[in-house]
Parts: structure tokens; C-alpha cells; sequence
């Protein structure tokens, strides 16, 4: 935990990983984050493999500096607890369909009207003022509509999703970048709530466009979109005597060590290589070339060669190379922290001379929803009578 944010008081009513992803990187940077979840907890503690104490590795991965409060608010009870925490909240985080948070009475007017200072950020699928508004969301239906799974149909291929949950991470770091510039906005005077509204499709359309909309951005048809050094198809993992390697010359001087170490003078020599325009327009050959020269030498000789010729490079590592990368080793990527686990990848940004302190392992549910209770004015004959009306449901 990284204390830049110490006092931040945020209420996280979100589950899988888009929600809570925004919720963690606001505790990393030292917020007070309560995750609220029904009795009957996040759907993402059930998903294999569990820990010992019987939470999933993508919980535990997305949830550290919280705590966790079990409120169950189909009932009067449990409305009236999270109403008292939206009064406590400074930043309040949901990741519900428009019309579910609606229907539980804590749309951002709602909201507002009980914290008039409220920074309230709704994670949704596709945007408020569209007509996709209020659909529902997953990872797959978002890298589709974004445009992440028809990328490999430019090169000829069926299209396929990324075997990751790319859109959910992409969309919670945009909304978390959100929150922060209305955290910001609240610290240089701005009054009054704030909306944030994150939109996964929005926020994966941008991811994608970015380099792709290339000849478009300059009123061209829709069919020049793309950066077509992408499409390529030998821009790739290239393959060598005995495993794969990656491999991008991208400037001039660049290509001309690397064909002058393979002797490929035929290329050097070509009339279209010292023009950027031609050699941009004859990229796809340079590619090709690239592959076949790779398949000529092991894997460490082309290590070691692009090290000295100072071309971008890397191995083709698998996940679990990554689990004993030694750069990863020697940053302390994995390092525990107090997270209570072997590994836990740490936020990826540093802030040198500034010193972390331990972290807050994911919460067991409700652990802490007698404490968070007791801090919010509720004595023991009012914690009696909120168990009595179904505030905390079975786990209460």
C-alpha cells in the first residue's frame, strides 16, 4: 500500500473484476476502502482455484485493501445501514446495470441528495446517452463490440477473442483515472456532487482506435481504418532454431544493423529502403525477412544479438515464466506485502523515496461488518434490531 490517498473514504459496491479492480487500485494508493456485498457474497469468491479459507485467486487478486460489510438491501434494514455509509463515503463505486441501482433507490440523484458532496462513479457496459445503454456486459460481448476480436480477421483469420479478461481491466483503469480527476477537481475547490460515469464499450472502443483509426481520423471511409503495420502477417512471434522470440526494428538504423548482421544486403540495397515512405509502404517484406532470418539461430544467440545490435527484443515468456522473471524479481513485483499470499502482483507504478506500507489482505465476507457498523453510530441494541430486520442477511 502506497499512502498517497490516506483518509480517502470509498464505498465499493461492485463484484467480479471490473468494479473491484477500481476499488483495489484506490486502497493500494492508501484510500479507506468497505466493499459492500450481499449475504450472499461476490460472485467472483466462488471461481476456481480457491485459497484455504475458501476464496478464489481472481477475488483475492482484486479485492486487498478493503473490508468487507454483508448488507442485504432488498431489505429495509440493510438500505438504511448503506445509506448511513453513503453519508460516510467521499467516492461511492457501483458496477450495477442502470436499472438494478435504480431500482434499489441509489441512482446518482438519490445518491446526491443524501451526500450532496458525493463522487459517484456508475462502471457500466456502454454509455447513458446511447441506445446500447442499460444492456448487459461481460468481457467477450465488450472485446466484441470494441472491435478486440475482429483484429485477427485483418490477417486473414476467424476472429477470436484475447484469452484474458481484457475489458474489464481496460474499463476499470479508465474509470479509476476518472475517479482521480474528480478526486483532483475535489481538491482544487470544485463543490457539489460529481458523476462519473466508465463505460466499457466507450473505454475499449478508445483503447482500440487509438492506433487503428488511423487514415479515418482524416475523414477517410471507414474501410481505411487500421495501422496496417499490424496486419502484417509476419509481424509475429517469430519462431527460432528452438522457440520464439520477439523482435521489432522500427527505425531506420535499426533495420540497417540488423540486415547488415544477417547479410542481407539484397534488401539494403533496395530502392525503396532509405525512403521512410517506400519502407513504411514495403513494411510487410521487411517482416518476412525478420521470420526467416530467425528461424537460423537458437534462441539465446538471437538474445544476445539483439542486445549488442540494441534492437527492442524479448522472449516469448508463458505465464509462468513471468512467475520467475528475474527483472520482475529483482522490482519486488510479487512481494507479498502483507497480502497474506505467495504472489500478489503489486501496482505496477513506483513512487521511489516514498515508503509502502503493508497491505490489507481480501477480506473474508462481512468480517468486518460489526466494526464498520459500530463506526457508524450503531450501538448494540441497534445492531440487535438490524439483525432482527434482515440488515446483514445470514452472514450477519
Amino acid at each position: 500500500m502506497i499512502p498517497l490517498l490516506p483518509g480517502l473514504r470509498v464505498l465499493d459496491l461492485t463484484s467480479v473484476i471490473y468494479g473491484p479492480l477500481i476499488g483495489q487500485v484506490l486502497g493500494d494508493l492508501g484510500a479507506e476502502v468497505i466493499k459492500v456485498e450481499g449475504p450472499e457474497g461476490d460472485l467472483a469468491r466462488g471461481i476456481q482455484p480457491r485459497g484455504p479459507q475458501g476464496d478464489s485467486a481472481m477475488f483475492v487478486c482484486n479485492n486487498r485493501n478493503k473490508r468487507s460489510v454483508v448488507l442485504d438491501l432488498k431489505t429495509p434494514a440493510g438500505c438504511e445501514v448503506f445509506t448511513r455509509l453513503l453519508r460516510w463515503a467521499e467516492v461511492f463505486v457501483h458496477n450495477m446495470r442502470p436499472a438494478a441501482i435504480e431500482r434499489l433507490g441509489f441512482g446518482f440523484d438519490k445518491v446526491a441528495a443524501i451526500n450532496p458532496q458525493i463522487i459517484y462513479c456508475a462502471a457500466v457496459g456502454f454509455g447513458s446517452g446511447g441506445r446500447y445503454a442499460g444492456r448487459p456486459a461481460f468481457d467477450d460481448v465488450i472485446q466484441a463490440a470494441g472491435g478486440i476480436a475482429a483484429l485477427p480477421s485483418y490477417r486473414g483469420q476467424d476472429p477470436a477473442y484475447v484469452p484474458g479478461v481484457m475489458a474489464d481491466k481496460v474499463a476499470a483503469l479508465t474509470a479509476t483515472y476518472g475517479v482521480m480527476a474528480a478526486i483532483a477537481a475535489r481538491g482544487r475547490g470544485m463543490a457539489g456532487p460529481i458523476e462519473v460515469e466508465a463505460a466499457m464499450f466507450e473505454s475499449v472502443a478508445a483503447f482500440v482506435l487509438n492506433e487503428h483509426l488511423a487514415a479515418a481520423a482524416f475523414g477517410g471511409p471507414p474501410e481505411v481504418a487500421g495501422y496496417h503495420r499490424m496486419f502484417a502477417a509476419d509481424r509475429r512471434p517469430y519462431r527460432t532454431q528452438d522457440g520464439w522470440i520477439a523482435a521489432l526494428p522500427y527505425t531506420e538504423q535499426q533495420w540497417r544493423r540488423l540486415l547488415d548482421f544477417t547479410g542481407r544486403r539484397d534488401v539494403l540495397e533496395a530502392p525503396w529502403f532509405a525512403d521512410p515512405g517506400e519502407r513504411s509502404a514495403h513494411i510487410a517484406e521487411l517482416y518476412t525477412v525478420l521470420a526467416e532470418e530467425m528461424t537460423r539461430r537458437s534462441t539465446a544467440d538471437w538474445l544476445q544479438a539483439l542486445q549488442d545490435l540494441d534492437i527492442p527484443h524479448a522472449r516469448v515468456n508463458r505465464l509462468e515464466d513471468l512467475l520467475t522473471d528475474p527483472h520482475l524479481q529483482d522490482v519486488d513485483f510479487f512481494a507479498p506485502n502483507g497480502s497474506g499470499l505467495a504472489r500478489s502482483a503489486r501496482q505496477p507504478v513506483s513512487y521511489p523515496g516514498l515508503a509502502a506500507q503493508p497491505d490489507r489482505p481480501a477480506p473474508v465476507l462481512g468480517a468486518d461488518t460489526e466494526e464498520v457498523a459500530q463506526m457508524l453510530g450503531y450501538d448494540a441494541s441497534a445492531l440487535a434490531a438490524l439483525r432482527a430486520g434482515g440488515a446483514f442477511g445470514k452472514a450477519g
